[in-house]
């Protein structure tokens, strides 16, 4: 198949720690002027099989009205009853592609519009819409291949035009998408989907004031635009605009185009709501990341029922619990595991679900609990999780119900003041951090300070939340007094070498700091500090104890209007600010650590 390959599963940090990546894809293959395309084609009967067969002439009107009526099941029934008897009849293919989409049901919708596409390749609309729909699942390469297609055939099309630019964004090409995008707003300086992508090519490189006078424009032009509205609401509230953000949030919502947008603008409603410590209302509404419409929705597939905690007493209960999204995220979220714990009892018993490579960490953190790793695959376009450690329990062992790690905070934290005060809830192996505290004494004099600088993903506006270029920490590198401990995984090669050339010097320890999570556990409490952005690797640090300096985002939801994280509250953090923030949060933390140097953590 073309689109065969599985998109890469979430990474190790937190998937949803920016408000969800604005967009600016166009275009909708039930639309009405699509259906009416379609319906065209039939009418002129360019599909010869549709002449000799009446029958499945008939079903295929019969599904394009039921495709008006947005009855896409009953679209699609038809569509199959016309295969069932012809399966080379492009237009049933395409039919059922687009109901299937509609449905979402993806892995079936991408096989149909193939399937469409290949007998009826001079169907070019079939392109497009495939094209919307792989760069919706992450297939940018393909979905630019398969948009570049279709606007050679028809050349000066704004919908494709607009969602090419997408897909170039999505890759991080800033500049090609811009400058496919500039000479089509020359033509069409009217057109709000133009203006509105080329602001969300600038949300993504972090250039929020920029991103704001284009999506105003895209308003201006059309006031009801819910895409441009939502997005301002994602720049208005790094900004420092709260309120204008939400009021931009609530009203896109009754405008959002499909289930798919309204999820989308829901969760960044939960991200707000949790940011501005509405609690419980926010953790309430972050249930909404289960949606199947959006493209990271979660299925979990064990066999037990959802926990509903306030109908069902877990005292004396078996009771799994499945972590969620990335490294980062189960940490995050394992601040309620010991109240879950308690609620169960001596005589019931928690199981914990986590990434595999976390199974120790938390085993030795939660002993009254059995911890195992859990697997993710896709299928049919959805993520699908499994717990294979406890398929094979008997009845009388196995759970008897299960819960998401992020839905106990609504049950264990309904307020900011409900987090508990520590110092570290994860426990790492006492015996590796005395190994890694003798290692760093070989260093020298110094205090050892544990560095971090981007996130592995890097995808939207991650890259400017997680990520700033190596050289911009030269003066964290470079501060007398310290020696630096590379903590950062990944292949960070050239930024080690151009650091050495320049005359500053890392020490890499020699393991696998991707994989070997003990002992980036155990290094981080040997090190005097660990700095770097909000990823999994000061998470690490920070829910291990390990003192941490975070760098966050204006808007980071986890701060809930405080001044630190509230999941880890003896972490500091430097807020950065929302337009070129980096070199004065950079400057900030090399004058606290030169203070620390000089006159001891106190006066840090």
């Amino acid at each position: 198949m073309l689109l065969a390959q599985t998109p890469s599963l979430p990474a190790d940090d937190a998937a949803h720690a920016p408000a969800p990546t604005a967009q600016g894809m166009a275009g909708d293959a039930a639309s009405p002027a699509a259906i009416n395309r379609l319906s065209q084609v039939l009418a002129a009967g360019k599909d010869r099989s549709l002449k000799t067969r009446k029958k499945s002439l008939d079903l295929l009107k019969a599904a394009l009205a039921a495709i008006r009526l947005n009855d896409f099941e009953g679209g699609a029934e038809r569509a199959l009853a016309v295969l069932k008897t012809d399966k080379t009849n492009g237009v049933a293919w395409h039919v059922l592609a687009i109901c299937q989409e509609k449905v979402n049901r993806f892995g079936p919708a991408l096989h149909a519009y193939e399937a469409a596409l290949k007998l009826l390749p001079a169907q070019i609309d079939i392109a497009h819409d495939l094209g919307r729909l792989a760069q919706r699942l992450g297939y940018l390469e393909i979905a630019e291949k398969l948009l570049v297609k279709f606007l050679a055939a028809n050349p000066g099309h704004i919908e494709a035009t607009n969602n090419l630019a997408c897909v170039m964004r999505d890759q991080q090409r800033y500049a090609d998408a811009i400058e496919t995008l500039r000479p089509m707003l020359q033509i069409e300086p009217e057109s709000a989907i133009l203006w509105n992508t080329l602001g969300t090519v600038l949300n993504d490189q972090g250039r929020l004031n920029e991103a704001l006078t284009f999506f105003e424009e895209a308003l201006r032009l059309n006031p009801g635009f819910a895409k441009a509205r939502y997005n301002r609401a994602n720049v208005r509230r790094p900004l420092g605009d709260i309120a204008g953000a939400m009021e931009d949030l609530e009203a896109a919502l009754p405008g959002a185009d499909g289930a798919y947008e309204v999820a989308m603008m829901n969760m960044a409603r939960a991200l707000m709501l949790m940011g501005e410590g509405r609690l419980p209302d926010g953790f309430e509404a972050y249930e909404v990341r289960f949606n199947p419409y959006l493209p990271d929705a979660l299925r979990v597939a064990v066999p037990a029922p959802r926990w509903a905690p306030a109908e069902q007493d877990i005292r004396g209960r078996r009771l799994l619990i499945v972590g969620e999204q990335g490294i980062a995220d189960e940490l995050v979220f394992a601040n309620c595991l010991n109240d879950v714990i308690e609620a169960v009892g001596p005589e019931g018993q928690v199981f914990i679900a986590v990434e595999r490579r976390m199974v120790d960490l938390f085993q030795r953190s939660f002993p009254k609990a059995i911890v195992g790793g859990h697997k993710a695959v896709r299928l049919e376009g959805r993520l699908t999780r499994y717990v294979p450690f406890i398929e094979k329990l008997p009845a009388d062992e196995a759970p008897e119900f299960w819960f998401p790690m992020a839905s106990l905070m609504g049950v264990y934290r309904p307020s900011v003041a409900a987090f508990p005060k520590h110092h570290g809830y994860i426990r790492p192996d006492p015996e590796r951090v005395s190994h890694w505290k003798a290692e760093l004494e070989k260093l020298g004099p110094g205090l050892k300070v544990g560095l971090h600088w981007k996130s592995l993903v890097m995808s939207g506006s991650r890259a400017a939340v997680f990520a700033s270029s190596f050289q911009r920490w030269e003066p964290i590198l470079r501060t007398p007094g310290c020696v630096m401990i590379n903590l950062q995984c990944g292949d960070v090669s050239d930024d080690l070498a151009a650091a050495e050339a320049a005359g500053a010097q890392l020490w890499t320890p020699p393991i696998n700091l991707k994989d070997d999570l003990e002992d980036v556990a155990a290094l981080s409490v040997a090190c005097d500090l660990v700095i770097g952005p909000g990823i999994a690797g000061t998470n690490i640090a920070a829910s291990c104890g390990a003192r941490t300096w975070l760098v966050a985002a204006p808007d980071d939801w986890h701060l809930m209007k405080t001044d630190g994280y509230v999941f880890y509250p003896a972490t500091r953090v430097f807020i950065r600010g929302a337009v070129d923030g980096w070199p004065a949060v950079i400057d900030d933390m090399r004058a606290a650590l030169d203070r620390a140097v000089a006159e001891g953590w106190n006066a840090a």
